[in-house]
């Protein structure tokens, strides 16, 4: 009797094994029914001796009940399974489930029915509700649920609706082929360095062998232009690409550009995609460029477990960024997996940044990686002059954020009419909202976090959780009416101060609130193009991937704000985040000014930034790194456990403590609160471990781990490399 043992897409349940029935074989890697008692489970034939377990008695055996008609998941993203699985301490079922995050794909109807406006016309009285639905339906179309998203209104409305007329159902094929792309369509004029660096990656397509590059270019230099040429390359040979964007809003500027250089939108890959969307691309995905599917895909860290048929190269933009980072489920680093993924599919892998990470720095000067670089802009543009504002000797007004030279600056270019950007990270109005009266804060009940005040939204919200409240019209401690009051700025605050400072000013507010998916963000950034704004003000979402000519002032409101708390990158993030705005700033014929809003213009980030000398800030950063045995040197991993119960949390914590490992080739900080001491209404308690790097750390962690009984309400996540240290 033959028998298959299947990777179960359920953590709880592990590896089962099961007998073929009346088939010959199944294929390795093939997605199959099974059952299990009186249901069924989705699971993955798996290499024979690769999965651990007891082998069951013959006996005992049920039979697969169904293949599923899907393409064998191939070795290699099978071999990118167990090794995300061993080196971030995930379990193997959790990191299977991401390749086959879309269970439409799995089976089901080849068509489906959507819903949109008839254009009909209305007779009579509308309610206010299918009134805002006729509004924002407008050129939509999807399922009745995705319709109701959209609009804001229960499904019940747009049933009423589709009764009267308004709404009318479409047949729509779920499968369809994708316009294919045309590497010829435009062929760019590029510069002598990008030329370089293109005819390098070409060759490395061609090769069909692992080459990991880094593409290390200042803002402006065309790096999208410079791989596009190895992205073609991949599309003659009939191979897949991958792009990966660390942001859904940078999609649609993506978009743009690469339907300017192919004739036709890339496959889109993200979180924002309806269920239709997500089916289509990844049967399209699976089926390969040669056959008729996806030939380049773009989208969000996620797009990297797709069971693409042929992949031919990956490119990972702003690869410096930390949203490629998962800090919940897996929580794997998409820069570093994409790597491994290249290694496993035998392809080249660029990593491109303007400030790459110091990581990936390291292994370029190691050999690891091939650095190629563009050292200038494109066509002939400078780069920006820098300037620092000390904000202990040019002080703001009372209740202001901006000071006199940053004022003059936008004087300066609304006279001249052109663009300027202001930065801050910090979304919403004001950080922290309290009573003028008594005191009190406002505090997220689920997490010990602050409040944020959104006035745009009229809401008080809480940015680690999604808790929303309206604001108050009275202290919710001593009942005392309209004294409630807003400490701090957010981007909305600065917002309302160049709107009191420049009235005819256009002024818009960019961030993860107001450009929350595509298409908002496709309106933002043709305003801008059509200099229909004057003046943005943007979180670190603007600090990337945008390119407006006529934007030649970059003010950045507060550059201390990044290295306060406890972030061990904190100085690393604040010289990316800072030039990585700056590089917003004279990238057309007119040039850039960017003034540095700073209370310490003597720490060493902020001189670094001042005097444009990246290499001098890399230096000392890996000379402090080397010294405290931090990455790229030694290794960092974090243990966090939660429960609902404070005491219980504490007491699993110290008995972890109790327990730990005593090695030469690490050193275990905790069990201490978290920072973040409360989330999502679980009380957190935080190890850290800083390893050498001939630890075998992962090993440890989990013998660590596994050898201490906890109550069923305890979890506890081991994080790889964090990012994250609340």
């Amino acid at each position: 009797m033959k028998r298959v043992r299947l990777l179960v897409l359920n953590a709880a349940l592990g590896v089962l094994d099961y007998k073929l029935g009346d088939r010959e074989a199944i294929p390795v890697g093939s997605v199959v029914i099974a059952p299990l008692g009186p249901r069924t489970v989705t699971g993955i034939v798996w290499d024979e001796g690769r999965l651990p377990g007891t082998e069951v008695p013959a006996e005992k055996l049920r039979a697969i009940r169904e293949v599923v008609d899907v393409p064998p998941i191939a070795k290699p993203l099978r071999r990118l399974i167990e090794w995300t699985a061993h080196y971030y301490c995930a379990n193997l079922a959790s990191v299977a489930r991401m390749v086959l995050s879309s269970g439409g794909a799995l089976g089901g109807p080849t068509t489906t029915t959507e819903y949109r406006l008839t254009g009909n016309e209305v007779s009579g009285r509308l309610t206010a509700q299918r009134k805002q639905a006729l509004e924002r339906l407008s050129g939509e179309q999807g399922t009745m649920r995705e319709l109701a998203a959209i609009a804001e209104v229960s499904e019940g409305v747009l049933r009423g609706m589709a009764g009267a007329g308004l709404i009318e159902p479409v047949s729509v094929a779920i499968d369809r082929p994708y316009p294919p792309a045309d590497p010829d369509f435009h062929q760019p004029e590029l510069s002598q360095d990008q030329r370089r660096v293109a005819d390098r990656l070409v060759d490395a397509v061609k090769a069909r062998e692992y080459a990991p590059f880094l593409l290390d270019g200042v803002t402006g230099s065309g790096k999208t232009e410079t791989y596009f040429e190895p992205v073609a390359q991949a599309i003659r040979a009939g191979r897949q690409v991958l792009v990966l964007l660390p942001e859904i809003a940078l999609t649609e500027n993506f978009l743009v550009r690469f339907e300017q250089r192919f004739g036709t939108p890339p496959v889109l890959w993200h979180s924002s995609l309806k269920s239709t969307e997500r089916r289509r691309a990844w049967r399209a995905i699976a089926k390969g460029a040669d056959d008729g599917g996806a030939q380049v895909i773009v989208g969000a860290r996620s797009a990297l477990f797709l069971p693409y048929a042929d992949l031919g190269l990956i490119v990972v933009d702003e690869a410096h960024e930390v949203s490629f980072k998962q800090d919940d489920g897996v929580r794997y680093n998409a820069r570093d997996v994409s790597v491994m993924r290249a290694r496993f599919e035998e392809i080249p892998v660029v990593l491109a940044s303007a400030t790459p990470a110091l990581e990936s720095l390291h292994m370029a000067s190691t050999g690891i990686y091939e650095k190629l670089d563009l050292p200038s802009r494109f066509g002939g543009a400078q780069l920006p002059d820098i300037q620092l504002v000390d904000l202990t000797v040019e002080k703001p007004g009372n209740g202001q954020w901006l000071a006199k030279p940053l004022i003059d600056g936008l004087t300066e270019r609304l006279e001249r009419g052109e663009q300027s950007l202001l930065f801050l990270n910090r979304r919403g109005y004001a950080p922290l909202t309290l009573c003028r009266n008594c005191g009190h804060r406002f505090q997220c009940p689920h997490c010990s976090a602050w409040l944020v005040e959104h006035r745009l939204s009229a809401r008080l919200a809480c940015h680690h959780c999604g808790y929303e409240t309206k604001v108050p019209s009275e202290c919710d401690e001593c009942g005392e009416p309209d004294c409630l009051v807003a400490c701090g700025p957010g981007v909305e605050r600065i917002a309302d101060e160049v709107a009191a400072l420049f009235p005819e000013a256009r002024v818009a507010v960019a961030t993860s609130d107001t450009l929350g998916n595509p298409e908002k963000a496709a309106e933002f950034i043709a305003q801008a193009e059509a200099k229909a704004i004057d003046v943005i003000v943007g979180t670190q979402l603007v600090t990337k991937g945008f390119h407006f000519p006529e934007l030649t002032l970059v003010g950045v409101v507060d550059a201390d704000l990044g290295l306060e708390g406890g972030d061990l990158r904190a100085a690393e993030r604040t010289y990316q985040q800072v030039a990585q705005v700056a590089g917003r700033a004279g990238r057309g014929a007119k040039p850039g000014e960017v003034l540095i809003q700073t209370r310490h213009p003597d720490a060493p980030v902020i001189a670094a930034l001042a005097n444009g000398d990246r290499d001098a800030f890399y230096e000392a950063e890996t000379d402090a790194r080397r010294d405290a045995g931090a990455p790229p040197f030694g290794r960092w991993a974090a243990i966090i456990l939660s429960s609902e119960d404070e005491k219980e949390a504490r007491e699993a914590a110290v008995r972890l403590g109790d327990t730990r490992p005593h090695r030469d080739d690490l050193y275990i900080l905790g069990p201490a609160p978290a920072p973040l001491a409360l989330l999502r209404g679980r009380y957190r308690y935080r190890f850290l471990v800083n390893a050498k790097r001939s630890a075998d750390l992962q090993d440890m962690l989990n013998h660590w781990v596994s050898g201490v009984q906890f109550p069923p309400g305890i979890r506890i996540g081991i994080d790889i490399d964090p990012y994250s240290f609340v």
